[in-house]
């Protein structure tokens, strides 16, 4: 069993939900994101998601944008954030991180490179935004056979038949991206994302993240209530960016009260 599959059967056991936050690797600089993944840790994640820069992204918004512009200048790459997953499993080997970008530097690497490196690193899973399921097969298959998840995304706009498709390819989880636009739009629907939700678990058996919109403790305890995994980015990001003077403290200070109030939810 997978680390992700081992956290998510260890929450499901004691009726909680998943709390996954996304980071910018090399933002504000490349030595500190390791320790800033361990604070995570010790503010409650589960998960982790560790994004890799790109210069063209699609699905950011403006903070996670700057993030990317940051970590750039300082000559992050995806063999770099690779690197730091290993740094990070020097001394942790429980959680799980998953890598959170877009398909180019990985079609750049190639993908047996970049999954034999990323096996190695310790990583988990790999979710590609512009990367389709009708595009996907091949990829998936090189990613599974060096036990790298891949995980998918899905929209408000998404039909049955996509969902379907998404279903047959993907592992570990999958992110539901809770409302249209970019990350850090505003306007969270929960009772528009929990019908979704409903409408998708026909089709997906593996758990369902939520994410995009989700900025506080409140919010995530009302998305907690419906989803397995509450994923929380440009929030964190824009701590990051607020400045490096006791981030760390900051960030697990701030998840601490998310983890908090997601462990009422369904109380």
């Amino acid at each position: 069993m997978s680390r992700i599959q081992n956290a998510f059967s260890r929450l499901k056991a004691e009726g909680r939900q998943a709390l996954i936050p996304y980071i910018t690797a090399g933002d504000p600089t490349p030595a500190a994101t390791v320790g800033l993944m361990h604070a995570l840790v010790q503010g409650g994640a589960d998960i982790i998601e560790l994004g890799v820069p790109f210069t063209d992204p699609s699905a950011d918004g403006p903070v996670i944008q700057r993030a990317a512009e940051r970590a750039l200048a300082h000559g992050t790459s995806l063999r770099k954030v690779i690197a730091m997953v290993a740094e990070f499993r020097q001394t942790n080997v429980e959680t799980p991180v998953v890598l959170m970008g877009y398909a180019n530097p990985v079609e750049a690497m190639g993908y047996e490179a970049f999954a034999a490196a990323a096996q190695a690193a310790g990583i988990d899973g790999l979710l590609t935004v512009d990367l389709p399921p009708e595009e996907a097969s091949e990829r998936v298959a090189v990613l599974k056979r060096f036990g790298i998840a891949p995980i998918f995304l899905l929209a408000p706009t998404t039909p049955a038949s996509r969902a379907q498709a998404v279903a047959k390819l993907a592992d570990g989880y999958v992110y539901y991206v809770s409302l249209k636009g970019v990350t850090g739009a505003a306007n969270l629907d929960v009772a528009n994302v929990a019908a979704k939700l409903t409408e998708l678990r026909q089709h997906i058996q593996l758990p369902i993240g939520v994410g995009f919109g989700i900025r506080d403790a409140e919010s995530a305890r009302a998305v907690a209530a419906v989803a397995d995994a509450v994923v929380i980015g440009s929030r964190i990001v824009q701590e990051v960016e607020n400045g490096e003077t006791g981030l760390a403290e900051r960030l697990t200070n701030f998840l601490s009260g998310v983890r908090a109030a997601m462990d009422t939810a369904r109380a």
